[in-house]
């Protein structure tokens, strides 16, 4: 399973790209606003120059035509960045004429596996399911999934499964059992993954024991 990170902020991504675990990067209009109001395009170069990876950017229009003049706009940027589309009727046209231009498309905020089985037919390269968003409204955010990643796999649809919305590292096993291809994770959530207090303890243990060793 692949580990993009959920932010736009460059001191965290290179943070954790530098561990090595980090396959790609994924964006929104809320994570950009958070960036002390510097320019979008800076925010985005600054992310290209550091992962060498999927880049998801969102489109902000609402029309398809828009969405794919958005998205044309925003693949000059680098080879690299994927179009972040929303899931609804105009979304899933976009998702089309932009598969059409053979330019990667992340459609997001999806909810149900009839959602991400349409993306997937219209073409989308990334289908992102909201597992958290999906807990805190009383369901079942894995089991969409598990049924996602099983319609996919009875019919050989090459779409990849983003688990999204991650909330806590249990989220990340529990997809990774699921079979998503990709999750997103937010850079608190990285960080309690890395660590355990017995890996402390073990770790304080080692160099106490060595302190008692003749050097």
């Amino acid at each position: 399973m692949q580990i993009f990170i959920d932010t736009a902020n460059t001191e965290e991504i290179k943070k954790y790209y530098e561990m090595g675990f980090v396959d790609g990067v994924t964006t929104n209009p809320s994570l950009i606003a958070k960036e002390n109001n510097k320019p979008f395009k800076k925010i985005i170069q600054e992310i290209v120059s550091i992962v060498n990876g999927p880049i998801s950017v969102e489109a902000t229009a609402d029309k398809a035509s828009e969405i794919v003049k958005q998205g044309i706009e925003y693949q000059k940027i680098h080879k690299n960045i994927v179009i972040k589309v929303v899931m609804n009727e105009e979304g899933l046209k976009a998702i089309k004429e932009l598969n059409k231009k053979d330019i990667k498309t992340n459609c997001t905020l999806i909810f149900s596996a009839n959602q991400a089985l349409l993306a997937a037919k219209a073409g989308a390269t990334y289908v992102s399911v909201f597992v958290g968003r999906l807990d805190d409204a009383g369901n079942e955010g894995i089991q969409v999934i598990k049924d996602t990643t099983q319609v996919f796999k009875n019919f050989g649809i090459k779409s990849k499964v983003i688990s999204a919305s991650i909330r806590n590292p249990i989220h990340v096993i529990e997809s990774a059992k699921a079979g998503a291809d990709v999750a997103t994770i937010p850079f608190d959530v990285l960080d309690k993954m890395i660590k355990h207090p017995l890996t402390d303890k073990g770790i304080q243990k080692f160099l106490d024991d060595w302190k008692k060793v003749k050097k």
